[in-house]
């Protein structure tokens, strides 16, 4: 059966088939609950330590923050052998003051080519940088994508016609439209302030300032009526600019050393998440652990529910029609997937505890480190979480998406030195299916965005102390010595920060909404391909059948125009010329207008 719309030809084929906590200071501006998306670094001094030494006795509690709710029938299995991350410098460049900041990034102004290499000098208030972490693609084109000039300036289509990416010359927009159905922006301000914004995730303002003879950024996040900022500082990889993560506060050396080393037993607890939206939408995907032998296992745990928790919510506020949820079973992130990123939580710790002694010496922090740079140096396996949308391009070179708590082993780093160099190459461990990178697939990745991918779970691990410190000896929770109680340190960096910016909330309100306007003036998706052929765009035939999943539908029409609730009975997709029913994440009906 056909259908003939305005643009498309419908063919309904009608056939079946995350050393412990730590506790953040009482500021009203680091929120528990905020998530930072990140990519800076700058440089410094060598310097050298040891692992987090063992506290004194815990014992365990009762009662206690957090949540509760279903968990694997395993708990967490011990400390796991391994050093954690080196503290000598790993050579990697290092450069004080930088007279410009090189990044990668899509420019879609570019009809020549996807993604370009741009540099842009430093003014006394800022860096005006391109986007990054938009759908850079590591710096391959994916199969099929062309990009065209327009009137306004250049809009890149997908292999499927629909619009990717488009650069407004008029505002200096750069938006870019994710696999996953949501739209991030950025706009650079004539200070040089960077606005990063996406609908139903947190969104941040940057402001850069200079401090000790190095470049830093000042990022203020508004989510949810909150704003809060985080900390960056710059460093060079392979000639790009990242931004990496600089701790508001560090705690003392026996709270590192607390939730680096085990538990003296098995920590029973309850994370509370029983009947919550996302926790039972991830069923397939995640489960906690029910007890913890370490900390490390618990902020694990933590780290993987805070991007799912915030994947949820973005899907909900956003309307975002995201892949249906498979089917209970074995959750895809097993234990042994889990305790691949324990080693990585363990390594953060100990580097933290590391700063936080050059800080209380008042020196000044290495960001070669604390960057990938060290992973891509140290010969240790590696894997990072995904902590926000990321399309990618895989070995064949098709798009594919990535989301928040989809986990990634390092397999190939860049060369050190080369310019050209400004990806590496990983390997999918695990994700969530629809459109997303299946699991085992090679995907290129930009540097620029792997250091977003650990700033994003350093953060989060920031975050857990935090939790710990604050429940430590409740809910199960070991209580931790008295010296592990100490109020933390704000960092040098913190201090020297210019003050927060003004008008947060209004200023990302409205380039959310400008950024829609900039994709609806982008015009259907045939008409960049228009332009780049010359002639009308040919009608492309959509087939729609019974049987498809969400992530088929969507990936084939789009957003849907509203989506109805039916529960048990399932969810309507309303678009213009007819409804789509789905029962169990897969169609049942098709109604044509």
């Amino acid at each position: 059966m056909n259908l003939h719309a305005s643009r498309f030809n419908f063919r309904i084929v009608l056939a079946a088939g995350a050393l412990t906590a730590f506790a953040l200071a009482a500021t009203g501006s680091s929120a528990v609950a905020q998530k930072h998306s990140s990519t800076s670094s700058s440089s410094s001094s060598t310097s050298s330590s040891s692992k987090p030494a063992a506290s004194s006795s815990s014992r365990p509690a009762t009662n206690g923050s957090g949540s509760s709710g279903g968990g694997n029938a395993n708990g967490a299995q011990g400390a796991r052998a391994g050093s954690g991350p080196t503290t000598s410098h790993p050579g990697g460049p290092t450069t004080s003051s930088p007279g410009g900041r090189t990044t990668t990034g899509p420019t879609t102004g570019n009809p020549s080519g996807r993604t370009t290499t741009t540099s842009t000098t430093r003014t006394p208030t800022g860096i005006a940088a391109p986007m990054t972490h938009t759908g850079s693609y590591g710096g391959r084109t994916p199969n099929g994508s062309r990009t065209a000039s327009t009137a306004n300036g250049a809009v890149t289509t997908r292999a499927n016609g629909k619009v990717s990416d488009v650069h407004d010359n008029k505002t200096g927009m750069d938006v870019h439209n994710n696999l996953n159905g949501s739209r991030r922006s950025v706009t650079t301000r004539p200070d040089g302030t960077r606005v990063v914004a996406e609908k139903g995730r947190p969104s941040y303002a940057e402001r850069t300032y200079h401090m000790n003879g190095h470049d830093y950024a000042r990022r203020d996040y508004y989510w949810r009526g909150r704003d809060y900022p985080r900390f960056f500082r710059g460093y060079y990889i392979n000639g790009v600019y990242v931004d990496v993560y600089a701790p508001v506060y560090y705690y003392s050396p026996a709270f590192y050393g607390w939730v680096y080393n085990p538990w003296y037993g098995p920590a029973p607890y309850a994370w509370g998440w029983a009947g919550v939206g996302w926790y039972g939408y991830y069923g397939f995907y995640f489960a906690p652990y029910p007890y913890y032998a370490a900390p490390s296992d618990w902020l694990t745990d933590y780290v993987i529910s805070q991007d799912l928790q915030f994947a949820y919510a973005q899907q909900q506020e956003a309307q975002i029609a995201d892949a249906a949820p498979q089917p209970a079973g074995q959750p895809l992130l097993t234990p042994e997937i889990k305790a691949q990123i324990a080693e990585e939580v363990k390594a953060q710790i100990q580097l933290e505890n590391a700063e936080a002694q050059q800080n209380a010496q008042g020196q000044d922090i290495n960001p070669a480190l604390a960057s990938v740079n060290r992973m891509f140096l140290d010969g240790k396996p590696h894997v990072f979480v995904a902590d926000q949308p990321l399309d990618v391009v895989d070995a064949s070179g098709n798009e594919c998406a990535l989301s928040d708590g989809d986990v990634l082993r390092l397999t190939n780093p860049p060369t050190q030195g080369d310019t050209n160099a400004t990806t590496a190459t990983l390997s999918v461990v695990v994700s969530k299916g629809g459109n997303e990178c299946p699991a085992s697939a090679s995907v290129t990745v930009a540097i620029a965005d792997l250091q977003e991918m650990q700033n994003g779970m350093r953060d989060a691990v920031d975050r857990g102390m935090q939790e710990l410190q604050a429940n430590q000896g409740t809910n199960g929770l070991p209580a931790a010595p008295a010296s592990a109680m100490t109020r933390p340190a704000v960092t040098a960096i913190a201090k020297g920060a210019p003050p927060a910016e003004p008008d947060l909330a209004v200023d990302i309100q409205q380039q959310i909404a400008a950024a829609d306007q900039v994709a609806a003036q982008a015009g259907p998706a045939g008409s960049a391909d228009s332009q780049l052929s010359g002639q009308a765009a040919a009608p492309a035939t959509i087939n729609i059948g019974l049987g498809q999943s969400v992530a088929d539908v969507t990936a084939a029409l789009g957003q849907p125009v509203s989506i109805i609730d039916l529960g048990v009975n399932g969810k309507v997709y309303k678009y213009k010329d007819m409804k789509i029913k789905f029962k169990a994440g897969k169609v049942v009906d098709v109604d044509v207008e």
